[in-house]
């Protein structure tokens, strides 16, 4: 596993957000990107989460709503990366992987652009 504290792999998902295309990021309206080392259950299994509701399915979405969430997982990231690189190669995919789900794509067609 590779090892990093809490405060450079948040820098390095900002950094990764910082290079996605402004396309992508333009968009988003009311969601905020969080860093946490595991999710609830404690598993290792789940990269990032997104937690909240796809633009595809909202009909309106009003002032005072809670910002959807876009969670990305510190622990588990490290579990599979054996380096820097890679690290940052998997934050990426999960960036936009989870920035997809905000955009109403589904798992399913993300496997098929390569990004799940």
């Amino acid at each position: 596993m590779f090892e990093m504290a809490a405060a450079a792999f948040e820098e390095l998902v900002v950094d990764e957000l910082d290079r996605l295309p402004d396309d992508m990021i333009d968009g988003l309206e009311n969601v905020v990107f969080v860093v946490e080392d595991r999710p609830e259950d404690g598993s290792l299994d789940l990269l990032g989460l997104y937690d909240g509701w796809a633009l595809t399915e909202r009909d309106r979405y009003g002032v005072g709503e809670l910002p959807d969430r876009i969670i990305v997982y510190r622990e588990p990231h490290l579990a599979v990366c054996e380096d820097e690189r890679e690290l940052r190669d998997e934050i990426h995919t999960t960036l936009v992987h989870e920035i997809a789900h905000f955009y109403g794509i589904d798992d399913d067609r993300l496997h098929e652009l390569g990004w799940a």
